[in-house]
């Protein structure tokens, strides 16, 4: 059996104060377009999960999240046909700034509930029941 590579990414399902996900589509051109997703990143060498998610919640979203107010939720382990992904999930409620879509992607509040009416890749799929316990 072929070796996969292992791709580590990391996700953060900010929730605002109605209990709501925040869920972005991937834009055209990238691979997986238009799937929804926990909006996050893939984690640079030498960098810590947490720091990849302050950077990235910047770059995609324009807000700013202090270290502590991330918190760590779960994760998710997903063999692709060509890597294997393995995702950390943190859960974040507060953040300075507004939410807006900087690299041409769609955003979505979301109630837990409604999470499986947004097709989602794979490996998002089974971190939905984490945030329905958690959420409902």
């Amino acid at each position: 059996m072929a070796e996969l590579k292992l791709i580590l990414v990391v996700a953060c399902a900010l929730v605002d104060a109605d209990k709501r996900v925040l869920l972005a589509q991937r834009p055209p051109g990238k691979s997986m377009a238009g799937l929804w997703e926990f909006p996050g990143g893939k984690i640079e060498p030498g960098e810590r999960p947490e720091t990849t998610l302050i950077r990235e919640l910047h770059e995609e979203l324009g807000i700013t999240v202090a270290e502590p107010c991330l918190a760590p939720l779960t994760f998710a382990s997903h063999a692709y046909e060509t890597f294997h992904l393995l995702m950390p999930l943190y859960i974040c409620r507060r953040w300075e700034g507004q939410a807006i879509a900087r690299e041409g992607q769609t955003l979505a509040w979301v109630r837990p509930n409604k999470l499986r009416d947004y097709p989602m890749p794979p490996a998002d799929i089974p971190l939905i029941p984490h945030l329905m316990d958690l959420l409902m």
